[in-house]
């Protein structure tokens, strides 16, 4: 997907509810959202389900790939975290924004209410990983781990329409464009913070394993971006190299949805560091449904700066790393 087709998306959908859309239409467009995120579930499932790369070297290299990603996931918390705590602090800037909206809301006499999905139990915390499991299921024994050429569309489809919703979720809740307009350029301090926590997992990781220092460091800073930083690595060092590159970012995407009801509850930015560059596409929304529509476009912004990064970032990795082999 082209880099500019979710800011277009977003535009779209914050048009369309510019002005205010009927109750009844927004809670049927937020249906319709959870049944295309669904479907972006399954879709990423089958597509893993289907891969050779990954299906046939789970046994081999699988254990080390799922640390090293967990351990990218879990330094990139960390830094964040830290940034939250000192130069970036989103809650106090986010609470801010949440209360010059609800008296606005209050001002006009609305009764619009929250969903609560943050505060209450959601059944999608158990449906997004149980359709990408079923979607695995189905790529390796229904497919044969042959990619069908339907899955691009139906991947492509789901997420111009979720990127619609987040944008009409946005025109619901104005105050998040002062919200990016306090943070400033502070906001680089998310992707910089997330970049070298990635660093410093996958280094960390490699130490433990055993897993050469190149390997384990550049596939742990591809940050989601799977198929560029699979195919980059096979390039450069082969098959095995590139099975990391490829199974550590896929599994970035999982481990962020199984671990977004924990991520939330250690701060607002944790599920955007965990979804990296995929907060750019693929965990736009999924992360979206717990930070909340302050955070949507910050998430969107910083995982759109990583994508960018990613390729600048892999030959100089190469390079840098060439004698760690």
């Amino acid at each position: 997907m082209n880099v500019y087709v979710p800011f277009l998306c977003l535009a779209l959908g914050a048009a369309i509810n510019w002005k205010g859309l009927p109750q009844p239409v927004l809670t049927w467009f937020d249906r319709l959202m959870n049944l295309a995120l669904v479907v972006l579930m399954a879709v990423i499932g089958i597509n893993i389900g289907t891969s050779e790369e990954v299906m046939g070297n789970l046994g081999k290299i699988g254990a080390g790939c799922l640390l090293i990603s967990l351990a990218a996931i879990w330094c990139s918390v960390a830094l964040v975290v830290l940034c939250e705590k000192t130069v970036m602090p989103l809650e106090k800037i986010c609470l801010q924004a949440a209360a010059e909206s609800a008296g606005a809301m209050q001002a006009a006499g609305s009764a619009e209410v929250e969903d609560g999905e943050k505060d209450g139990f959601s059944p999608l915390v158990l449906i997004m990983p149980g359709f990408i499991l079923a979607g695995i299921l189905a790529g390796w024994f229904l497919f044969g781990g042959q990619k069908a050429a339907w899955l691009d569309t139906a991947l492509t489809v789901s997420l111009v329409f979720l990127y619609t919703g987040v944008g009409v979720s946005l025109a619901s809740n104005k105050s998040v464009f002062g919200y990016i307009r306090k943070l400033g350029l502070r906001i680089l301090f998310l992707p910089l913070a997330i970049f070298f926590g990635c660093m410093l997992g996958g280094f960390l990781a490699g130490l433990i394993l055993g897993v050469p220092t190149a390997w384990a460091v550049t596939s742990a800073s591809g940050m989601g971006y799977y198929s560029l930083t699979g195919a980059f690595m096979t390039e450069t060092w082969g098959i095995e190299a590139g099975t990391y590159g490829f199974i550590v970012n896929v599994s970035r995407d999982v481990f962020t949805v199984l671990q977004l009801p924990l991520l939330i509850r250690i701060s607002k930015g944790s599920p955007i560091a965990s979804g990296a560059a995929g907060c750019m596409d693929t965990m736009l929304v999924p992360v979206s449904r717990y930070v909340g529509p302050e955070l949507s476009l910050v998430a969107l912004i910083s995982g759109t700066i990583l994508t960018f990064v990613v390729p600048v970032w892999l030959p100089a990795a190469a390079g840098l790393f060439a004698s760690f082999v």
